[in-house]
């Protein structure tokens, strides 16, 4: 707990509790991440999820899991609305059925 109240001092004030993770017990499984975001919201969502994907990878490998992750749910119902790739890191946002953005990163 003082490690993370020790973090929080160094953000500036209006960063400061923008985001939580909830991790499970044991360790295993997915992991939660709640953050704030400054960008305005094109249509209302309820929670907007980051479905993580390509862990532990990079450049053009992470790109290439990330795009047949992507693949996989355009046929469930989801919408693939751009990539975004820098050359190193990657993300892709996305809507499922009812219009609500989440993206696969």
């Amino acid at each position: 707990m003082t490690r993370r109240r020790n973090f929080k001092r160094t953000q500036p004030p209006e960063q400061r509790d923008s985001w939580f993770a909830c991790i499970g017990p044991s360790g295993v499984g997915p992991r939660l991440y709640f953050q704030r975001v400054p960008e305005g919201k094109a249509v209302k969502n309820r929670v907007h999820l980051d479905v993580r994907v390509g862990t532990g990878l990079v450049g053009r490998e992470r790109l290439a899991v990330l795009e047949a992750e992507c693949a996989r749910l355009v046929p469930l119902g989801a919408v693939h609305v751009r990539t975004l790739y820098d050359g190193n890191d990657s993300c892709i946002p996305m809507l499922d059925i009812e219009g609500n953005e989440f993206c696969i990163d």
